[in-house]
């Protein structure tokens, strides 16, 4: 199949250098002047390529002005800003694919500075709306000052990004480089997942500055503030272990693990505060909690290097070298004797008193590290079949 660029030369439909792709979804009011900038983006700078619009169901009539104002319309049938752009990609006829939204709040006439670091060697290109400009109007000062910076300050701290503008509508892509990926998230947090699994697949990432205009439709936007962002941070979270569970499990333990061994002699006093076998309770809880959540963490990481979405740790791998199935089921025994020998001190203790009355605080130093041992022993052992299986085909 043939296709005519701007130049008027005839090319193979697969020699096109971009498709410029915009979801839809009842843009009746800004389609037309988004379809004609990004015709005239290609036509100016000589660039061969295509208007693709991925329409989620409009009832407006965005398709027709679509197509008589000369884009190429994909209906996609599952609702969502992600599901309309994973089937944009997929449908792209062009070597880049630059993708903004179809309200009017982007210039398509930035087109060759996303190309031009394309063609540096970079797979996806962000733009930066704060190295850029931000018209009046255009952000709300929540998002402007609160949920685009903090999340864009998570991705950077969680996956080493370096993006300053995590959710910026429109960036530029390599197709081939982002169809890898093999991206799932159908709703808004898409824009978090295309940037996360670039970085953990290794792929190279830059940003371009861009400007932000107001929304020119009538109607209220797409994205609704609290949802969308809980979405987004939620998907930050899940694809980040290390910060979901392993740096909160290993602190909560090695604090509670502190604690305890400060108060396991006796009661402490601080100032007209005095901390004894209560204090103790609630230690080795956290103790107990940390190796909870730390299990998840290792759990975590194991199951998302199988699967795929986490990219494969060689350090990570090299300590299953020496800790393994085994070696858990050893550690995992030794709790369990440490535990039912200090239960048998405790006993033995209550025996010379003729099981009568003891003191509490004397019995409680026992008997709480002793269940504490117990719970972490059997913890320990069923963590690592439980590890085993997740990691039995890592190799």
């Amino acid at each position: 199949m043939m296709l005519q660029n701007n130049s008027g030369t005839i090319q193979p439909m697969s020699e096109l250098t971009v498709t410029i792709l915009m979801p839809c979804l009842n843009e009746a009011e800004t389609l037309a002047f988004c379809v004609r900038q990004a015709v005239a983006a290609l036509r100016d700078n000589n660039v061969s390529g295509e208007v693709l619009v991925a329409d989620n169901g409009s009832t407006d009539g965005s398709q027709q002005i679509a197509v008589a104002e000369g884009a190429r319309v994909v209906p996609v049938a599952i609702r969502g800003y992600g599901a309309a752009l994973i089937a944009g990609i997929e449908d792209a006829r062009g070597k880049y694919v630059l993708m903004a939204d179809a309200d009017a709040s982007y210039d398509f006439g930035h087109l060759p500075r996303f190309l031009a670091k394309l063609e540096e060697g970079n797979d996806l290109v962000m733009g930066n709306r704060f190295s850029g400009e931000i018209k009046p109007g255009a952000m709300p000062p929540l998002h402007r000052y609160l949920g685009n910076p903090v999340l864009s300050f998570i991705g950077r701290l969680f996956f080493g990004v370096p993006v300053r503008d995590f959710h910026c509508g429109i960036r530029a892509m390599r197709r081939d480089a982002i169809r890898s990926l093999n991206l799932k998230t159908t709703g808004m947090e898409f824009a978090s997942e295309m940037v996360v699994r670039s970085s953990l697949s290794g792929l190279r990432i830059a940003e371009v500055p861009t400007t932000l205009s107001p929304d020119g439709r009538s109607r209220p936007p797409h994205l609704r503030t609290w949802r969308d962002g809980w979405r987004h941070l939620r998907f930050l979270l899940l694809f980040s272990p290390r910060w979901l569970f392993f740096y909160p499990g290993v602190i909560t333990f090695f604090v509670g693990l502190l604690i305890s061994l400060w108060l396991i002699a006796g009661p402490r006093t601080v100032g007209h505060w005095t901390f004894d076998v209560d204090t103790l309770t609630y230690a080795l809880g956290l103790v107990l909690i940390g190796a909870h959540i730390s299990v998840f963490a290792v759990s975590a990481k194991v199951f998302g290097t199988k699967e795929g979405f986490l990219r494969p740790n060689p350090q990570f791998e090299r300590v299953f070298q020496y800790i393994n199935l085994e070696v858990g089921l050893l550690f995992g025994c030794a709790l369990l004797l440490v535990g039912l020998a200090t239960l048998g001190y405790a006993i033995s203790i209550w025996h010379a008193a003729d099981f009568g009355n003891l003191s509490a605080q004397r019995m409680l130093r026992l008997t709480l590290p002793s269940a504490t041992c117990l719970m972490l022993g059997i913890e320990a052992i069923f963590g690592s079949f439980f590890l085993s299986l997740l990691g039995m085909n890592r190799r």
